[in-house]
Protein backbone atom coordinates (compact mmCIF):
# COMPACT_ATOMS: atom_id res chain seq x y z
CA UNK A 1 0.00 0.00 0.00
CA UNK A 2 1.68 3.22 -1.17
CA UNK A 3 1.33 6.25 1.06
CA UNK A 4 -0.37 9.31 -0.40
CA UNK A 5 1.90 12.26 -1.13
CA UNK A 6 -0.98 14.62 -0.37
CA UNK A 7 -4.42 14.35 1.22
CA UNK A 8 -7.41 16.62 0.70
CA UNK A 9 -9.95 16.47 3.54
CA UNK A 10 -13.19 18.19 2.55
CA UNK A 11 -15.89 19.66 4.78
CA UNK A 12 -14.35 18.62 8.11
CA UNK A 13 -14.89 20.85 11.15
CA UNK A 14 -11.66 22.01 12.84
CA UNK A 15 -12.28 21.97 16.60
CA UNK A 16 -15.94 21.14 15.91
CA UNK A 17 -16.53 24.61 14.52
CA UNK A 18 -17.25 25.76 10.93
CA UNK A 19 -16.54 23.17 8.20
CA UNK A 20 -13.45 23.75 6.07
CA UNK A 21 -11.34 21.96 3.49
CA UNK A 22 -7.80 21.03 4.51
CA UNK A 23 -4.89 20.04 2.27
CA UNK A 24 -2.04 18.01 3.76
CA UNK A 25 1.17 17.92 1.72
CA UNK A 26 4.87 17.42 2.45
CA UNK A 27 4.15 16.72 6.10
CA UNK A 28 2.34 19.98 6.76
CA UNK A 29 -1.04 21.64 6.56
CA UNK A 30 -0.59 23.19 3.14
CA UNK A 31 -3.96 24.96 2.99
CA UNK A 32 -6.98 25.44 5.23
CA UNK A 33 -10.21 26.86 3.81
CA UNK A 34 -11.43 27.64 0.27
CA UNK A 35 -7.92 27.62 -1.18
CA UNK A 36 -7.38 23.96 -0.21
CA UNK A 37 -9.26 22.55 -3.20
CA UNK A 38 -7.58 25.01 -5.55
CA UNK A 39 -4.16 24.06 -4.25
CA UNK A 40 -5.04 20.38 -4.63
CA UNK A 41 -6.07 20.90 -8.27
CA UNK A 42 -2.70 22.48 -9.04
CA UNK A 43 -0.66 19.60 -7.70
CA UNK A 44 1.51 17.99 -10.36
CA UNK A 45 -0.20 15.38 -12.52
CA UNK A 46 1.89 12.55 -11.08
CA UNK A 47 1.06 13.45 -7.48
CA UNK A 48 -0.78 10.79 -5.49
CA UNK A 49 -3.69 12.80 -4.08
CA UNK A 50 -5.97 11.11 -1.58
CA UNK A 51 -9.45 12.53 -0.96
CA UNK A 52 -11.31 12.08 2.34
CA UNK A 53 -14.87 13.30 2.80
CA UNK A 54 -14.87 14.82 6.27
CA UNK A 55 -18.52 15.79 6.38
CA UNK A 56 -19.82 15.48 9.93
CA UNK A 57 -16.30 14.84 11.25
CA UNK A 58 -14.09 16.91 13.52
CA UNK A 59 -10.46 17.72 12.77
CA UNK A 60 -8.24 17.99 15.85
CA UNK A 61 -4.55 18.16 16.69
CA UNK A 62 -3.15 14.68 17.31
CA UNK A 63 -3.41 13.77 20.96
CA UNK A 64 -0.32 13.73 23.18
CA UNK A 65 -0.12 11.33 26.12
CA UNK A 66 2.27 12.29 28.90
CA UNK A 67 1.72 8.96 30.68
CA UNK A 68 2.05 5.67 28.77
CA UNK A 69 3.52 2.33 29.81
CA UNK A 70 5.05 0.61 26.78
CA UNK A 71 6.75 -2.07 28.95
CA UNK A 72 9.70 -2.58 26.59
CA UNK A 73 12.47 -3.46 27.31
CA UNK A 74 11.94 -6.54 29.43
CA UNK A 75 8.16 -6.94 29.58
CA UNK A 76 7.40 -7.65 25.95
CA UNK A 77 4.82 -10.20 27.11
CA UNK A 78 2.66 -7.26 28.21
CA UNK A 79 3.41 -4.70 25.48
CA UNK A 80 6.10 -3.57 23.05
CA UNK A 81 6.90 -0.17 21.65
CA UNK A 82 5.47 -1.42 18.36
CA UNK A 83 2.13 -2.66 19.73
CA UNK A 84 1.80 0.27 22.09
CA UNK A 85 2.31 2.85 19.37
CA UNK A 86 -0.07 1.00 17.07
CA UNK A 87 -2.65 1.32 19.84
CA UNK A 88 -1.73 4.99 20.24
CA UNK A 89 -2.21 5.74 16.54
CA UNK A 90 -5.50 3.86 16.48
CA UNK A 91 -6.65 5.88 19.48
CA UNK A 92 -5.72 9.23 17.93
CA UNK A 93 -2.37 9.84 19.64
CA UNK A 94 0.53 11.16 17.57
CA UNK A 95 2.94 11.24 20.52
CA UNK A 96 3.34 9.20 23.71
CA UNK A 97 5.73 9.41 26.65
CA UNK A 98 7.00 6.01 27.75
CA UNK A 99 7.27 5.62 31.51
CA UNK A 100 10.48 4.36 33.03
CA UNK A 101 9.32 1.22 34.86
CA UNK A 102 10.56 -1.21 32.24
CA UNK A 103 13.08 -3.99 32.94
CA UNK A 104 15.79 -2.81 33.02
CA UNK A 105 14.51 0.49 34.35
CA UNK A 106 15.00 3.49 32.06
CA UNK A 107 17.47 5.12 34.41
CA UNK A 108 20.47 5.40 32.07
CA UNK A 109 21.21 7.01 28.73
CA UNK A 110 21.51 3.58 27.12
CA UNK A 111 18.00 2.43 28.01
CA UNK A 112 16.20 5.66 27.06
CA UNK A 113 18.08 5.69 23.75
CA UNK A 114 16.92 2.12 23.11
CA UNK A 115 13.28 3.07 23.70
CA UNK A 116 13.67 6.15 21.52
CA UNK A 117 15.19 4.10 18.71
CA UNK A 118 12.40 1.53 18.86
CA UNK A 119 9.89 4.34 18.53
CA UNK A 120 11.66 5.75 15.48
CA UNK A 121 11.78 2.32 13.86
CA UNK A 122 8.09 1.73 14.51
CA UNK A 123 6.86 4.99 13.01
CA UNK A 124 3.26 4.80 14.23
CA UNK A 125 3.62 7.63 16.76
CA UNK A 126 6.42 9.70 18.23
CA UNK A 127 7.90 8.10 21.36
CA UNK A 128 9.51 10.20 24.08
CA UNK A 129 11.14 8.15 26.86
CA UNK A 130 10.58 9.24 30.44
CA UNK A 131 13.66 8.83 32.60
CA UNK A 132 13.57 7.46 36.14
CA UNK A 133 14.16 9.90 38.97
CA UNK A 134 15.99 7.37 41.12
CA UNK A 135 18.24 4.45 40.17
CA UNK A 136 16.17 1.31 39.73
CA UNK A 137 13.11 3.20 41.04
CA UNK A 138 14.48 2.29 44.47
CA UNK A 139 14.17 5.79 45.92
CA UNK A 140 17.69 5.73 47.33
CA UNK A 141 19.86 7.74 44.91
CA UNK A 142 19.28 9.89 41.87
CA UNK A 143 19.44 8.26 38.46
CA UNK A 144 21.64 9.59 35.63
CA UNK A 145 19.38 12.59 34.99
CA UNK A 146 21.97 14.70 33.18
CA UNK A 147 23.16 11.84 30.97
CA UNK A 148 19.59 11.03 29.93
CA UNK A 149 18.94 14.70 29.17
CA UNK A 150 22.06 14.88 26.99
CA UNK A 151 21.40 11.57 25.24
CA UNK A 152 19.93 11.15 21.76
CA UNK A 153 16.54 10.76 23.47
CA UNK A 154 16.88 14.27 24.98
CA UNK A 155 14.80 13.34 28.02
CA UNK A 156 13.06 16.22 29.78
CA UNK A 157 10.49 14.37 31.89
CA UNK A 158 11.53 12.22 34.83
CA UNK A 159 9.29 9.98 36.94
CA UNK A 160 9.42 6.94 39.18
CA UNK A 161 5.76 6.33 38.30
CA UNK A 162 4.51 3.19 39.94
CA UNK A 163 6.61 4.28 42.91
CA UNK A 164 6.59 7.55 44.81
CA UNK A 165 9.76 9.58 45.33
CA UNK A 166 8.90 9.62 49.02
CA UNK A 167 12.24 10.88 50.38
CA UNK A 168 11.87 14.69 50.56
CA UNK A 169 15.60 15.28 50.32
CA UNK A 170 15.89 13.26 47.11
CA UNK A 171 12.81 14.97 45.71
CA UNK A 172 14.29 18.38 46.42
CA UNK A 173 17.59 17.42 44.78
CA UNK A 174 15.81 16.09 41.71
CA UNK A 175 13.76 19.26 41.35
CA UNK A 176 16.92 21.34 41.63
CA UNK A 177 18.89 19.17 39.20
CA UNK A 178 16.42 19.24 36.29
CA UNK A 179 16.28 23.04 36.28
CA UNK A 180 19.63 23.06 34.46
CA UNK A 181 18.04 21.70 31.26
CA UNK A 182 14.42 22.86 31.71
CA UNK A 183 13.28 19.41 32.76
CA UNK A 184 10.52 18.52 35.18
CA UNK A 185 9.62 15.84 37.69
CA UNK A 186 6.36 13.91 37.34
CA UNK A 187 5.40 12.58 40.74
CA UNK A 188 3.37 9.47 41.54
CA UNK A 189 1.87 10.86 44.74
CA UNK A 190 1.56 8.01 47.22
CA UNK A 191 2.87 8.00 50.76
CA UNK A 192 4.03 4.37 51.09
CA UNK A 193 3.59 4.09 54.85
CA UNK A 194 -0.06 5.05 54.55
CA UNK A 195 -0.74 2.60 51.72
CA UNK A 196 1.05 -0.56 52.80
CA UNK A 197 -0.85 -3.58 51.44
CA UNK A 198 -3.63 -1.29 50.14
CA UNK A 199 -6.01 -2.95 47.69
CA UNK A 200 -8.57 -0.24 46.88
CA UNK A 201 -9.84 3.19 47.93
CA UNK A 202 -10.29 3.54 51.68
CA UNK A 203 -13.93 4.24 52.38
CA UNK A 204 -17.35 2.74 52.81
CA UNK A 205 -16.89 0.09 50.11
CA UNK A 206 -13.50 -1.08 51.38
CA UNK A 207 -14.93 -1.38 54.89
CA UNK A 208 -17.82 -3.52 53.63
CA UNK A 209 -15.56 -5.73 51.53
CA UNK A 210 -12.87 -6.05 54.16
CA UNK A 211 -10.10 -4.95 51.78
CA UNK A 212 -7.17 -2.81 53.02
CA UNK A 213 -7.80 0.80 52.02
CA UNK A 214 -5.70 3.38 50.12
CA UNK A 215 -6.67 6.66 51.84
CA UNK A 216 -7.01 9.89 49.89
CA UNK A 217 -4.68 11.63 52.32
CA UNK A 218 -1.79 9.42 51.15
CA UNK A 219 -2.00 11.18 47.78
CA UNK A 220 -2.80 14.62 49.13
CA UNK A 221 0.05 14.70 51.65
CA UNK A 222 2.68 14.08 48.97
CA UNK A 223 1.17 16.67 46.63
CA UNK A 224 1.14 19.26 49.42
CA UNK A 225 4.76 18.53 50.26
CA UNK A 226 5.94 18.60 46.67
CA UNK A 227 4.26 21.81 45.58
CA UNK A 228 5.99 23.48 48.52
CA UNK A 229 9.33 21.94 47.50
CA UNK A 230 8.84 23.05 43.89
CA UNK A 231 8.07 26.57 45.08
CA UNK A 232 11.10 26.57 47.36
CA UNK A 233 13.57 25.63 44.61
CA UNK A 234 11.74 27.32 41.72
CA UNK A 235 11.32 24.19 39.62
CA UNK A 236 8.61 22.57 37.50
CA UNK A 237 6.45 19.82 39.02
CA UNK A 238 3.86 17.62 37.33
CA UNK A 239 1.41 15.52 39.34
CA UNK A 240 0.49 12.19 37.77
CA UNK A 241 -3.05 10.71 37.80
CA UNK A 242 -4.76 12.98 40.32
CA UNK A 243 -7.65 11.05 41.86
CA UNK A 244 -9.18 12.92 44.83
CA UNK A 245 -11.10 16.13 45.37
CA UNK A 246 -8.69 17.01 48.18
CA UNK A 247 -5.80 16.85 45.70
CA UNK A 248 -7.72 19.20 43.42
CA UNK A 249 -7.99 21.78 46.19
CA UNK A 250 -4.28 21.59 47.00
CA UNK A 251 -3.37 22.07 43.33
CA UNK A 252 -5.84 24.95 43.07
CA UNK A 253 -4.16 26.61 46.05
CA UNK A 254 -0.68 26.05 44.60
CA UNK A 255 -1.64 27.60 41.28
CA UNK A 256 -3.18 30.58 43.05
CA UNK A 257 0.23 31.12 44.65
CA UNK A 258 1.96 31.04 41.26
CA UNK A 259 3.72 27.73 41.90
CA UNK A 260 4.79 26.05 38.64
CA UNK A 261 2.72 22.88 38.97
CA UNK A 262 0.71 20.98 36.36
CA UNK A 263 -1.53 17.98 36.85
CA UNK A 264 -3.17 15.18 34.90
CA UNK A 265 -6.26 13.03 35.30
CA UNK A 266 -6.81 9.63 33.70
CA UNK A 267 -9.90 8.78 31.64
CA UNK A 268 -10.84 6.01 34.07
CA UNK A 269 -10.84 8.38 37.04
CA UNK A 270 -13.29 10.59 35.12
CA UNK A 271 -15.95 7.88 34.89
CA UNK A 272 -15.40 4.84 37.16
CA UNK A 273 -15.88 4.60 40.94
CA UNK A 274 -14.92 2.24 43.73
CA UNK A 275 -18.44 0.78 43.66
CA UNK A 276 -17.22 -1.42 40.80
CA UNK A 277 -14.85 -3.21 43.15
CA UNK A 278 -17.85 -4.95 44.70
CA UNK A 279 -17.60 -7.33 41.73
CA UNK A 280 -14.08 -8.37 42.80
CA UNK A 281 -13.13 -8.18 39.10
CA UNK A 282 -9.37 -7.42 39.04
CA UNK A 283 -9.80 -5.34 35.88
CA UNK A 284 -10.86 -2.56 38.26
CA UNK A 285 -7.70 -2.78 40.35
CA UNK A 286 -5.54 0.26 39.63
CA UNK A 287 -3.12 2.64 41.34
CA UNK A 288 -4.24 5.18 42.43
CA UNK A 289 -7.48 3.33 43.05
CA UNK A 290 -10.90 4.17 41.72
CA UNK A 291 -12.40 6.71 44.10
CA UNK A 292 -15.92 7.90 44.99
CA UNK A 293 -18.63 9.55 42.91
CA UNK A 294 -17.83 12.85 44.63
CA UNK A 295 -14.19 12.55 43.57
CA UNK A 296 -15.19 11.82 39.97
CA UNK A 297 -17.31 14.96 39.79
CA UNK A 298 -14.57 17.07 41.39
CA UNK A 299 -12.05 15.81 38.83
CA UNK A 300 -14.35 16.60 35.92
CA UNK A 301 -14.95 20.13 37.19
CA UNK A 302 -11.23 20.63 37.78
CA UNK A 303 -10.37 19.55 34.24
CA UNK A 304 -13.01 21.87 32.79
CA UNK A 305 -11.81 24.75 34.95
CA UNK A 306 -8.11 24.23 34.24
CA UNK A 307 -7.02 23.30 37.76
CA UNK A 308 -6.15 19.94 36.21
CA UNK A 309 -4.26 20.67 33.00
CA UNK A 310 -4.31 17.50 30.91
CA UNK A 311 -5.64 14.00 30.39
CA UNK A 312 -3.00 11.27 30.70
CA UNK A 313 -4.04 7.71 29.95
CA UNK A 314 -1.75 5.82 32.36
CA UNK A 315 -2.08 3.04 29.76
CA UNK A 316 -0.92 -0.02 31.72
CA UNK A 317 -1.23 -3.28 29.77
CA UNK A 318 -0.77 -6.62 31.51
CA UNK A 319 -0.68 -10.24 30.29
CA UNK A 320 -3.86 -12.19 30.95
CA UNK A 321 -2.50 -14.15 33.88
CA UNK A 322 -1.72 -10.94 35.79
CA UNK A 323 -5.40 -10.02 35.82
CA UNK A 324 -7.21 -13.35 35.62
CA UNK A 325 -6.53 -14.29 39.22
CA UNK A 326 -7.78 -13.49 42.69
CA UNK A 327 -8.02 -9.78 43.54
CA UNK A 328 -5.21 -9.65 46.10
CA UNK A 329 -2.71 -11.18 43.66
CA UNK A 330 -3.72 -9.20 40.58
CA UNK A 331 -1.53 -6.48 39.08
CA UNK A 332 -2.70 -2.89 39.17
CA UNK A 333 -3.43 -1.07 35.94
CA UNK A 334 -5.77 -0.57 33.01
CA UNK A 335 -5.33 -0.03 29.29
CA UNK A 336 -6.36 3.36 27.96
CA UNK A 337 -4.88 4.45 24.64
CA UNK A 338 -7.68 3.16 22.44
CA UNK A 339 -10.57 4.36 24.61
CA UNK A 340 -9.32 7.72 25.93
CA UNK A 341 -10.93 9.89 23.28
CA UNK A 342 -14.31 8.21 23.71
CA UNK A 343 -14.26 8.45 27.50
CA UNK A 344 -13.34 12.13 27.48
CA UNK A 345 -15.99 12.82 24.84
CA UNK A 346 -18.57 11.01 26.96
CA UNK A 347 -17.69 12.55 30.33
CA UNK A 348 -16.60 16.05 29.33
CA UNK A 349 -17.87 17.04 25.87
CA UNK A 350 -21.29 15.41 25.83
CA UNK A 351 -21.98 16.63 29.37
CA UNK A 352 -21.33 20.20 28.24
CA UNK A 353 -18.38 20.72 30.57
CA UNK A 354 -16.00 21.45 27.67
CA UNK A 355 -16.18 21.98 23.91
CA UNK A 356 -13.95 20.39 21.27
CA UNK A 357 -11.48 23.27 21.33
CA UNK A 358 -10.98 22.75 25.05
CA UNK A 359 -10.77 19.02 24.36
CA UNK A 360 -7.80 19.75 22.07
CA UNK A 361 -6.17 21.81 24.81
CA UNK A 362 -6.34 19.10 27.49
CA UNK A 363 -5.40 16.19 25.21
CA UNK A 364 -2.87 17.83 22.87
CA UNK A 365 -1.90 21.48 23.14
CA UNK A 366 -1.22 21.62 26.86
CA UNK A 367 0.66 18.30 27.22
CA UNK A 368 2.83 19.35 24.26
CA UNK A 369 3.49 22.70 25.94
CA UNK A 370 4.40 21.04 29.23
CA UNK A 371 7.05 18.90 27.50
CA UNK A 372 8.14 21.81 25.24
CA UNK A 373 7.32 19.98 21.99
CA UNK A 374 7.71 22.00 18.81
CA UNK A 375 5.85 19.78 16.32
CA UNK A 376 3.12 18.28 18.53
CA UNK A 377 -0.04 19.98 19.75
CA UNK A 378 0.17 22.67 17.10
CA UNK A 379 -2.91 24.60 15.93
CA UNK A 380 -4.78 23.67 12.78
CA UNK A 381 -3.33 26.39 10.60
CA UNK A 382 -1.41 26.74 7.35
CA UNK A 383 2.23 25.72 7.62
CA UNK A 384 1.87 23.73 10.85
CA UNK A 385 3.08 20.10 11.06
CA UNK A 386 0.33 17.71 10.01
CA UNK A 387 -0.03 15.80 13.25
CA UNK A 388 -3.82 15.71 13.20
CA UNK A 389 -6.75 13.35 13.63
CA UNK A 390 -10.17 13.09 12.03
CA UNK A 391 -12.89 12.07 14.47
CA UNK A 392 -16.43 10.87 13.87
CA UNK A 393 -18.22 12.12 17.02
CA UNK A 394 -21.51 10.44 16.11
CA UNK A 395 -20.09 6.92 15.97
CA UNK A 396 -20.92 4.64 18.87
CA UNK A 397 -19.96 1.05 19.58
CA UNK A 398 -19.34 -1.33 22.51
CA UNK A 399 -15.71 -1.58 23.60
CA UNK A 400 -14.13 -4.86 22.43
CA UNK A 401 -10.63 -5.21 23.94
CA UNK A 402 -9.93 -8.33 21.87
CA UNK A 403 -9.94 -6.12 18.77
CA UNK A 404 -7.48 -3.60 20.22
CA UNK A 405 -3.98 -3.15 18.87
CA UNK A 406 -2.48 -3.20 22.36
CA UNK A 407 -1.41 -6.58 23.71
CA UNK A 408 -3.25 -5.73 26.89
CA UNK A 409 -6.87 -6.83 27.17
CA UNK A 410 -7.36 -5.35 30.64
CA UNK A 411 -9.78 -2.61 29.65
CA UNK A 412 -12.31 -1.65 32.33
CA UNK A 413 -14.65 -0.46 29.57
CA UNK A 414 -15.32 -3.87 28.01
CA UNK A 415 -18.87 -3.95 26.67
CA UNK A 416 -19.51 -0.31 27.52
CA UNK A 417 -21.12 1.71 24.72
CA UNK A 418 -18.91 4.74 24.14
CA UNK A 419 -19.20 7.56 21.62
CA UNK A 420 -16.65 8.78 19.09
CA UNK A 421 -14.27 7.05 16.73
CA UNK A 422 -10.95 8.00 15.19
CA UNK A 423 -11.37 7.76 11.45
CA UNK A 424 -7.85 8.93 10.49
CA UNK A 425 -4.57 9.73 12.21
CA UNK A 426 -1.85 11.68 10.41
CA UNK A 427 1.70 11.59 11.78
CA UNK A 428 3.88 14.23 10.11
CA UNK A 429 1.50 14.08 7.17
CA UNK A 430 1.58 10.28 6.85
CA UNK A 431 -1.89 8.69 7.21
CA UNK A 432 -1.04 5.94 9.71
CA UNK A 433 -4.74 5.25 10.31
CA UNK A 434 -7.37 5.43 7.56
CA UNK A 435 -11.04 4.53 7.75
CA UNK A 436 -10.51 3.50 11.35
CA UNK A 437 -7.86 0.88 10.55
CA UNK A 438 -4.07 0.91 10.60
CA UNK A 439 -2.61 1.89 7.24
CA UNK A 440 1.17 2.33 6.85
CA UNK A 441 3.57 3.69 9.45
CA UNK A 442 6.08 6.41 8.66
CA UNK A 443 8.71 3.67 8.31
CA UNK A 444 6.59 1.55 5.97
CA UNK A 445 5.28 -0.98 8.47
CA UNK A 446 1.81 -2.46 8.13
CA UNK A 447 -0.38 -4.56 10.38
CA UNK A 448 0.27 -7.55 8.15
CA UNK A 449 4.07 -7.31 8.21
CA UNK A 450 4.65 -6.54 11.88
CA UNK A 451 6.42 -9.31 13.79
CA UNK A 452 6.07 -9.89 17.52
CA UNK A 453 9.59 -9.88 18.95
CA UNK A 454 8.60 -12.20 21.79
CA UNK A 455 7.27 -14.99 19.56
CA UNK A 456 8.59 -14.29 16.07
CA UNK A 457 5.02 -14.52 14.78
CA UNK A 458 3.06 -11.95 12.82
CA UNK A 459 0.59 -9.95 14.88
CA UNK A 460 -1.55 -8.45 12.17
CA UNK A 461 -5.21 -8.53 12.96
CA UNK A 462 -8.46 -6.69 12.72
CA UNK A 463 -9.07 -3.35 14.36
Amino acid sequence: MRAAQATLITSASPYGEEPADVLIAEGRLAAVGPEARERAEHLSADADLRHIDGTGHILLPGMVDLHTHLREPGREDAETVETGTRAAARGGFTAVHAMANSSPVADTAGVVEQVHRLGVESGWAEVYPVGAVTAGLAGEQLAELGAMAESAAAVRMFSDDGMCVHNPVLMRRALEYVKAFDGFIAQHAQEPLLTADAQMNEGEVSAMLGLPGWPAVAEEAIIARDVLLADHVGSRLHICHVSTRGSVEIIRWAKSRGIDVTAEVTPHHLILTDELVRSYDPVYKVNPPLRTEADVHALREALAEGVIDVVGTDHAPHPAQAKQCEWSQASMGMTGLETALSVVQSTMVETGLIDWRRFAEVTSTTPARIYRHEAQGRPIAVGEPANVILVDPSASAPVRPESHQSKGRNSPFRGMELPGSVRATFSAGQPVVLDGALAVSRTGRTAETMVDRTTGEGTGGTV
